[in-house]
């Protein structure tokens, strides 16, 4: 293995540990207490590493934010793939939101932005919207079954 590939393979280790330093900061005092040298306390460097591999604090949060919204859609996407019905696949969607949120509290009140500014500056547009559209879908369905007017099902889902 060459020094680039050993370099590299560094900077991605700490680049993962100042994501994990910060989500277990999270974890024990919030996030409204995360800072980058409390971060970069916790991996041992200094605040100028952590800068090097992410800009600011915001672009820290947005990643972990990212990685919340894989996790979430692997929940989501195993709940509904245990039934066939829409009607069954909704309530499984659901509820495995629910569960995620209180299963996942720093993650949730990341993506969502509870007790804080929501990361991302409303770039997470594509990961959030995996949600909407799963529920959308089981309501279309659910509508189109019923022998209901499925033009109109993006207001019904809404209501």
């Amino acid at each position: 293995m060459g020094l680039h590939e050993r370099r590299q393979r560094e900077k991605e280790s700490i680049r993962a540990n100042i994501l994990q330093a910060a989500f277990t900061l999270a974890k024990t005092d919030g996030w409204a207490s995360l800072s980058i040298r409390k971060i970069a306390d916790a991996i041992e460097y200094s605040a100028p590493v952590v800068y090097d591999h992410f800009e600011n604090k915001e672009a820290i949060l947005y990643e972990i934010s990212i990685n919340g919204f894989h996790c979430l859609q692997i929940e989501l996407l195993k709940a509904q793939k245990k039934h066939e019905t829409p009607e069954d696949q909704l309530t499984a969607i659901i509820d495995a939101y629910w569960n995620f949120a209180f299963k996942n509290k720093e993650y949730y009140q990341l993506m969502f932005g509870l007790g804080m500014q929501c990361s991302g500056k409303g770039l997470m547009k594509e990961e959030f919207s995996s949600f909407q559209d799963m529920l959308y879908d089981s309501t279309f369905e659910i509508i189109k079954k019923k022998g209901s007017n499925t033009d109109n099902a993006c207001h019904s889902s809404h209501a």
